[in-house]
């Protein structure tokens, strides 16, 4: 069984993170532009979480989980972590 390199398991954690809160605002009919405003996080930034090109702060989370009307252990769970 190939070993996987701690950044490829840090980079995985971000894009499931991002596939969870993608799927949350696809489910709430949010544009992505109407969340990023929600939880006043920049639009490119919001595209840049959901696809896990970004680290997220623990802050950023907390402020999507609020816009997504969820927890943020929510969108951890969602996430599968």
């Amino acid at each position: 069984m190939p070993r996987v390199s701690a950044s490829q398991d840090q980079d995985q954690i971000l894009v499931r993170l991002g596939a969870a809160v993608r799927a949350r605002r696809a489910q709430l009919g949010f544009s992505q532009e109407a969340l990023a405003d929600a939880a006043e996080i920049d639009r490119s930034h919001m595209g840049k979480i959901e696809r896990g090109e970004r680290n997220v702060t623990f802050l950023n989370i907390a402020r999507i989980a609020k816009a997504l009307q969820c927890k943020p252990s929510d969108l951890l769970l969602e996430a599968g972590l």
